[in-house]
């Protein structure tokens, strides 16, 4: 058995047929319907024609004179034959009252009856009219008028007419070229919708309408289920999308929000500045109804134009709490893993100094080790009592220990509880960041004196930040490029992120970082913050 497999034509075949069949069907209609008024057109003034002309003949005073002549024939013939050479006319007939000939293209039919059956209206009742028969030549189109006396009275008819043959073929000629036309239309109308097709399917990036369908569908599937808000507008600023999420987390109601201003929605909205700049805003912290909320915004491009904005957010309370616990669980293993390794390492020397029979140096190394580790917690406890700043600094001492980088946390270090505007989650981040940028920074020098400082302070009204190392430090062509997403000195990939990250921290909380270079060799960082900081109010 043969089976048959069902061809499926590409959207663009399909284009290109639907385009061509709709081209065809219109251009069929108007080429039947102007070759209709053209045939019409041109076997109405045929008509009118021969009705002109035989009211020029019938009007002829001497062929009205000829009628009262003992043989009218004689006179009338060659007046009728040299009307009808003039005008062409098939022919050109007289009759008297009763229908006989006087005058005929073929003069062997002069003195017949006339043929044809349409003399009625002109003979009996003096009209003059247009009428199709078929005479002794063939079917004609004929014009027919009555000729009349001096007193009005109707005493011969004068016909006038042209073969149907010929203003058919008149009509063919005319036809033809119609359909000329007609078919140059057509092809053009093919080399349209090919071009047609081809655009559109470039303007829908090669997807079949299928394929859109099941992305669309797909689209809205995933929107729906993720939990962030995510708000998209287009080049004219119209909210062209906004999940669940959004209105949830913005307190908008379900109804009237796409298609409508983004400013009418949030009128705080800094989706518009995209527009302009195309910048990447990523994890902005803003406040919208009294909710803080983390922001990023990208531009939406084609090709090198931004044809619009998509801004995603979620609740700041909501990451604050994942990145607390990550944090924690970061900084707990660092600590367990760096103090793991030291731990050995001691119980390794101490092994050995027992089994040498060294007792007084291994109980001075136990004694010595304690004795360290117990005054940098107590100086942490003392100076520095926020339980979170103090296990990041306590964690990047171990795994300096672990890099045999010497940290150092300065003694004049003071730092109380964080007021409570300022983050204390935007702070673990900001100084992890400078201190884990300053252990790789001297950790890659190659330098013999391997430092890294920490100085701490809230006097004032700011917090003060500063990070110094003895590493090769930041040329200064680059120090305005070292706080640029993706811009790193070092090799691999997920680089260029910390310093860039600590910017945004430090731009949204109101403060300032400034760059030098230490005294040690290496690079000097430090950081200002307003105690007083508010956080930004801009939406969207």
């Amino acid at each position: 058995m043969t089976s048959l497999k069902r061809v499926r034509l590409s959207f663009q075949t399909r284009m290109i047929l639907l385009i061509t069949s709709v081209i065809i069907v219109i251009i069929s209609a108007i080429g039947l319907i102007f070759s209709s008024i053209i045939a019409s057109s041109i076997e109405e003034q045929i008509g009118k024609r021969a009705l002109s002309v035989a009211k020029i003949a019938a009007n002829d005073p001497e062929l009205r004179a000829a009628f009262f002549t003992d043989n009218p024939s004689a006179l009338i013939q060659p007046i009728a034959e040299n009307v009808r050479s003039q005008t062409d006319a098939e022919f050109v007939v007289v009759g008297n009252k009763e229908g006989i000939r006087y005058a005929h293209p073929l003069a062997d039919r002069i003195g017949k009856e006339m043929v044809g059956g349409d003399n009625e209206l002109g003979l009996q009742y003096g009209q003059s009219y247009i009428s199709k028969a078929v005479g002794s030549l063939g079917p004609s189109l004929r014009g027919k008028v009555p000729i009349k006396d001096e007193q009005g009275e109707v005493i011969g008819i004068v016909s006038v007419g042209f073969l149907l043959e010929d203003i058919e073929n008149a009509i063919d000629d005319y036809q033809d070229k119609v359909f000329l036309i007609m078919g140059i239309a057509v092809l053009c109308g093919v080399l349209g919708a090919i071009a047609l097709s081809r655009y559109l399917k470039r303007a829908i990036l090669g997807l079949e309408p299928e394929e859109i369908a099941a992305l669309y569908v797909e689209r809205n599937a995933v929107l729906e289920s993720v939990r962030e808000g995510i708000v998209a507008i287009d080049k004219n600023n119209r909210i062209t999308m906004m999940n669940k999420a959004a209105l949830r987390i913005l307190g908008l109601p379900v109804d009237h929000v796409h298609g409508k201003q983004i400013y009418e929605v949030l009128p705080d909205s800094r989706m518009p500045e995209i527009l302009v700049t195309g910048e990447y805003q990523l994890d902005r912290e803003t406040l919208i109804g009294g909710k803080e909320i983390i922001v990023n915004r990208l531009p939406i491009k084609l090709g090198d134009q931004i044809v619009g904005v998509v801004s995603s957010f979620r609740s700041k309370s909501e990451i604050d709490q994942l990145a607390s616990e990550l944090s924690q669980a970061r900084r707990y293993a660092d600590v367990l893993r760096a103090q793991t390794h030291e731990f050995h390492n001691l119980l390794y020397t101490i092994s050995g100094l027992l089994q040498l029979g060294s007792i007084q140096e291994a109980v001075e190394l136990i004694t010595s080790e304690t004795s360290s580790q117990q005054e940098l917690i107590l100086f942490l406890a003392k100076q520095i009592p926020d339980p979170l700043i103090g296990a990041l600094l306590l964690g990047m001492h171990n795994r300096a220990r672990e890099l045999k980088i010497q940290f150092i946390i300065n003694h004049d270090s003071r730092l109380t509880e964080l007021p409570d505007t300022i983050n204390r989650q935007h702070v673990i981040v900001l100084l992890g960041n400078l201190l884990q940028n300053a252990l790789e920074a001297v950790n890659a020098s190659g330098k013999e004196q391997k430092i890294v400082e920490c100085y701490l302070s809230d006097a004032g009204e700011e917090i003060m930040f500063e990070v110094e190392d003895s590493g090769s430090g930041v040329p200064e062509a680059l120090r305005d490029q070292v706080f640029e997403y993706g811009f790193s000195t070092k090799e691999g990939e997920q680089r260029g992120l910390g310093l860039a990250k600590v910017r945004d921290i430090v731009g949204e909380m109101g403060g300032y970082i400034l760059l030098g270079r230490s005294e040690r060799g290496g690079a000097l960082f430090t950081v200002s913050l307003p105690k007083e900081w508010r956080g930004s109010h801009a939406e969207g």
